[in-house]
């Protein structure tokens, strides 16, 4: 094994049994009932995704790459997402919580063991990080899952709460010069999605993008204007949507006593805090607030240069280069990124200047998820990669989010990353900035 091996070998390991260590946080203290839940839509059992978890890691490390059999005889029977409807997965004859954490266990000792006796290859190293990043995308999803069914806010032992949380407010628009920028990731990153491939110039027009996304307060002034009862600032499929689900405010908002607001952060109800980003609205909310405001959405070239473009140093539009984040690309995130659950959840928008692009945007990165316009499609000359489930079949009918979330892992985010979900969703950690008309 070369040294390039040994440390990737290493580093893998690690970033296997932390990631475990987090999704065995997430599911500790609840109950055997708390485990399986409620059957919606937008949730798992999680005793069930668990599972899923692990079988995903079994399926394309140590049955695809190493050529072993399953571990369990009814492994593909009880946990292939693409194999079982949605629906059908609270009817399955699941393990045991016992049953499935060994499962689990024996899964992660194989991975790790595998790690420390052969040699890795290019093929092996990708699939350990897709399974990697695979754990991390639902330990994120556990952690609004909690949310979504009032169960109580987790908490992380490993990781220390050190990221500032006050700051403020941040008013104010960037002004990101037009011309020709590459929007993808470039083959010289360790991983990438196939969806972020590849790198091509797109021409983008000077446009202003408010340096931090909108606050709770900002979206209350439209909530109090009686947004949501106002038919001109939605669309038609968003009007429908409103009026299917009843929605007259942000999903887990509550008015107060006093004419102020409060939101149910997991099992409990907390003043609504005016500084913070608004989390939790859909793509339709984000679209209806922009038409009462008099803004717009961004598009996904135009987040993606606000957040990596550099100006060009004749003075002229942009740099032909980019950066991988905004602050650089440096990947040390302390500081300059409220991610990996440190702060417990999302924090003043003013906070944490250090993260700041060139142009002046902040947090980008990390704390909300934000919106883009644009409709979830492929980069010119897609190719999907092995794991064909993840891209393609949602081309068309989701939307784009950028930058990650509070709980988003450091490991695995960067300016290129798109993740996508239906308009509809607002049980997410999504938020949004906005750009001037």
């Amino acid at each position: 094994m070369n040294a390039h091996a040994k440390t990737s070998a290493s580093e893998l390991a690690d970033a296997l049994i932390d990631a475990r260590s987090r999704t065995l946080e997430l599911v500790a203290d609840l109950t055997d009932e708390q485990l399986i839940g409620p059957r919606l839509k937008i949730v798992n059992p999680l005793l069930w995704e668990i599972g899923h978890v692990a079988w995903f890691q079994e399926k394309w490390v140590l049955r695809h790459c190493g050529k072993a059999a399953s571990i369990r005889a009814d492994a593909d029977a009880l946990y292939d997402s693409v194999a079982i409807p949605h629906d059908t997965r609270w009817d399955l004859p699941l393990p045991t919580r016992e049953e499935t954490l060994a499962y689990m266990q024996e899964v992660l000792d194989r991975l790790v063991e595998r790690l420390n006796t052969i040699p890795l290859d290019e093929e092996d190293i990708y699939f350990y990080r897709l399974g990697l990043f695979h754990e991390d995308m639902h330990d994120e999803a556990f952690t609004y899952t909690r949310q979504t069914l009032g169960y109580p806010r987790p908490g992380f032992s490993t990781v220390p709460e050190e990221t500032p949380k006050t700051g403020g407010h941040l008013a104010g628009d960037a002004k990101i010069p037009g011309g020709t920028f590459l929007l993808g990731a470039t083959p010289d990153l360790p991983f990438v999605f196939d969806n972020e491939k590849w790198a091509h110039p797109v021409q983008i027009h000077p446009f202003r993008i408010a340096r931090a996304p909108v606050t709770n307060s900002e979206y209350a002034a439209f909530v109090e204007d009686k947004g949501y009862l106002r038919r001109e600032f939605w669309s038609d499929e968003g009007w429908r949507w409103r009026e299917k689900v009843g929605a007259e405010h942000p999903i887990y908002w509550q008015p107060s006593s006093d004419s102020c607001w409060s939101r149910r952060s997991y099992d409990e109800v907390v003043p609504l805090e005016e500084h913070h980003p608004i989390i939790h609205v859909n793509w339709f909310e984000a679209q209806a607030y922009c038409r009462w405001a008099g803004r717009r959405l961004p598009t996904e070239a135009e987040w993606e240069a606000a957040a990596s473009a550099e100006p060009n140093p004749n003075g002229q539009g942009i740099a032909v280069r980019k950066r991988q984040f905004p602050w650089g690309d440096d990947p040390i995130f302390s500081g300059r990124a409220n991610l990996d659950g440190r702060a417990g959840g999302v924090i003043d928008v003013g906070a944490m200047a250090d993260g700041d692009s060139p142009f002046g945007c902040r947090q980008m990165i990390g704390n909300v998820w934000e919106w883009t316009s644009d409709t979830f499609g492929p980069y010119p000359g897609f190719v999907a990669d092995p794991y064909k489930e993840y891209s393609e079949p949602w081309f068309g009918t989701h939307k784009v989010l950028r930058g990650g979330s509070w709980i988003t892992r450091s490991r695995m985010i960067r300016n290129t990353w798109r993740t996508y979900y239906t308009p509809d969703r607002r049980d997410v950690l999504a938020g949004f900035r906005t750009c001037a008309r």
